[in-house]
């Protein structure tokens, strides 16, 4: 098993920033108070940065690595559900949703934030109904991410937190786990001794 480099040193930043940002802006900061709002300013600045990098990063930051699809993400839960197995050396085509689906939802969150700061928006109930209901779907969502990544780590035998931690991914050369390689070698000594 070899360690495959796949997310580089700003995608782990990023990921980890916007982690620790959401969940000090939706738990910790007064929302009415001028940390909340800065530190929302800084988390949009940073998916910003994010979309940027999905077009000039390299191989596995870049969007048109893991474009969304909705054929491919019902592909993934077609071998969840069939038991078959099929590690990702990047994003795979759920966790691609996912992606797509929080930087829409980090910018709604942002936007109607930051509308809220303005004289055309403030205290206007459809602008702060907007930024309570994103926020709630971000909340959901990254409960969705949460047990998507618990299940997919347990389910191929990649620890994908550590992955995003170290950026490497622990993988078989072509990009194939351990269980994938022994699958094919026990396909290959079967296929010897058939007739």
């Amino acid at each position: 098993m070899s360690r495959i480099y796949v997310w580089d040193p700003f995608v782990r930043l990023f990921h980890w920033s916007l982690v620790i940002g959401f969940t000090a802006n939706a738990f910790l900061n007064d929302p009415e108070g001028k940390p909340h709002e800065y530190l929302g300013l800084a988390l949009v600045a940073l998916v910003a940065l994010r979309i940027v990098w999905g077009f000039i990063g390299p191989r596995h930051a870049r969007f048109a690595d893991f474009p969304p699809s909705a054929k491919a993400a019902l592909g993934q839960l077609t071998e969840m559900a069939t038991r078959r197995r099929h590690a990702h050396r990047g994003h795979s085509p759920l966790g691609a949703l996912m992606i797509y689906n929080l930087i829409v939802t980090m910018l709604v969150i942002g936007a109607s934030g930051y509308m809220m700061t303005t004289l055309a928006f403030f205290g206007v109930g459809w602008v702060e109904d907007l930024h309570e209901a994103a926020v709630t779907w971000a909340e959901a969502s990254i409960l969705f991410h949460l047990a998507g990544v618990a299940w997919e780590s347990r389910r191929l035998g990649i620890n994908l937190p550590k992955s995003m931690l170290t950026g490497y991914k622990a993988l078989r050369a072509g990009g194939q786990c351990e269980w994938q390689v022994e699958e094919q070698e026990s396909a290959v000594s079967v296929s010897r001794f058939s007739p």
